[in-house]
């Protein structure tokens, strides 16, 4: 596939993961609070509710363009791997870091924060696919590392641990609001 083709679906999958990562923000509230939506939606305002909001639409693109034309380059499942680590990391990084220094948070930088991270992740993904060097050989760590972070997606919102990370500054609670 040649690089305008992949910065193409790149660019597309950031447009897609921003927009469903906004709707999923506000779906659990939407559903009435039911449970099984909490495991692709934020429950809460905490940082790692909002990690979720890149991880889970940054996977289902990369599982559609996996089966439409992933599974021929040779560097897509380590690009995908890490670029769906990126994004998570990256949102952390970056509002922990302006909130340290600022004392606040603001909802604008945040939502900033939220987009360049998902635009890092996909130009990293296309870099990757893109680039000279075969990492295929690291297919298989690269699809054990997902499905680790797949699994902490899954369970942490559901037994989620008293952490900052966890806790919604609104409430002080982790988890899923009774």
């Amino acid at each position: 596939m040649n690089g305008r083709t992949v910065l193409k679906w790149e660019a597309a999958g950031a447009f897609f993961i921003i927009v469903l990562g906004t709707l999923l923000h506000f779906c659990f509230e939407w559903s009435g609070g039911f449970a099984p939506c909490a495991l692709f939606c934020a429950v809460n305002e905490s940082v790692w509710e909002h990690l979720k909001l890149a991880f889970w639409p940054g996977l289902f693109f990369a599982l559609l363009e996996f089966v439409l034309w992933g599974y021929k380059a040779a560097n897509f499942i380590v690009a995908k791997a890490v670029s769906i680590y990126l994004m998570p990391v990256a949102i952390a990084v970056f509002f922990y870091g302006y909130t340290a220094i600022s004392g606040t948070h603001l909802l604008i930088l945040d939502i900033l924060i939220f987009v360049i991270s998902v635009l890092l992740g996909q130009l990293t993904s296309y870099c990757i696919i893109k680039s000279i060097k075969n990492y295929s050989k690291f297919n298989k760590a690269a699809l054990l590392l997902l499905a680790a972070l797949t699994l902490a997606f899954s369970l942490l919102t559901y037994f989620a641990p008293d952490f900052e990370l966890f806790i919604d500054p609104r409430t002080g609670e982790a988890g899923i609001p009774d």
